[in-house]
């Protein structure tokens, strides 16, 4: 059931997905996708450790509100621009911690995956009050900006997003869903219809359809960090990455890992961008171990 949270004019869509009573784990997404996309599967893994598991869409995206258009370009030229195009990044942080207040959750722990995952790393630095532990997938350094972005995407990967053509139909819809994540995949993953038809039947009885808005995916990767460097974080990190992602280097883990104190990195092969099915019980059973070790942590301060 849908539930909404509110960051002042902005109303962000949130669903409970299980694991009442377990620890709290708010889960954000990256851009241009909504909460559905986040697989079952990995959410049955979250919820089997005792995780009770939150999921929103970020402004811009979902169910969420979404901005009125600005000039703008592709999500591209944005990362470039040197002003934000309507918001901040500071404001999607702020986001986040609303649905944390929405759900009555002082703590919690954080997993971001791709643009979510450098969302959880500026709420660790801006809000660290807030935080148990942060978990990065698939993301680049949240305090990297302009030029310095630029080393850690694929560039041949990232146009061939902008020449994606399928009809907005259900037909369309699903088989733009199957582009795209074969487009994130390992090139060892096959990857087909079975793979993101929940999404996309999830997406439709809402009324939704991921990567049909450039404009709006342009204003979620143009929002500009001012909060300060990821060395700031005190939460225990956990940060994951695909040994063969297409979309974004491993570099980028290694030096999301470099930056915050004592932060454990793990590559995974085989595994692309796509949260594909045989990263789930590893990537869950990752975040209990984080979990258990940051328990651990506040008894022996304690």
């Amino acid at each position: 059931m849908t539930r909404y949270a509110r960051n002042g004019d902005v109303q962000l869509a949130y669903e409970d997905l299980g694991g009442a009573g377990g620890e709290p784990l708010l889960l954000v997404m990256g851009l241009g996708t909504s909460r559905f996309w986040w697989p079952n599967g990995l959410v049955e893994e979250l919820v089997r450790r005792d995780f009770h598991v939150v999921a929103y869409d970020q402004r811009d995206a979902g169910q969420s509100t979404h901005l009125p258009d600005a000039p703008g370009g592709s999500p591209f030229a944005a990362l470039m621009r040197r002003s934000a195009p309507a918001y901040s990044a500071e404001d999607q942080t702020d986001d986040a911690v609303a649905v944390l207040d929405a759900m009555g959750w002082g703590r919690a722990h954080l997993f971001g995956h791709s643009l979510g995952g450098a969302i959880v790393q500026r709420v660790a630095v801006r809000h660290p009050g807030r935080v148990r532990t942060v978990t990065t997938s698939g993301a680049v350094p949240g305090d990297a900006k302009g030029l310095r972005l630029l080393r850690y995407v694929r560039l041949a990967r990232t146009m061939a997003f902008t020449r994606l053509r399928h009809p907005d139909t259900p037909e369309g819809n699903l088989a733009m869903a199957v582009a795209v994540a074969r487009l994130l995949a390992s090139p060892s993953q096959e990857l087909g219809v079975w793979d993101v038809r929940e999404f996309v039947e999830r997406e439709a009885e809402h009324g939704l359809r991921s990567f049909r808005d450039p404009r709006a995916e342009s204003r979620q990767v143009g929002a500009k960090w001012n909060g300060g460097p990821l060395a700031r974080i005190t939460a225990p990190t956990l940060v994951l990455h695909g040994e063969d992602d297409p979309l974004l280097r491993v570099a980028a883990a290694r030096d999301i890992a470099a930056a915050v104190p004592g932060a454990r990195l793990r590559i995974v092969p085989g595994v692309g961008h796509f949260l594909a099915r045989d990263a789930w019980p590893v990537y869950a059973a990752e975040l209990r171990a984080l979990a258990d070790r940051a328990a651990d942590g506040e008894l022996a301060r304690g």
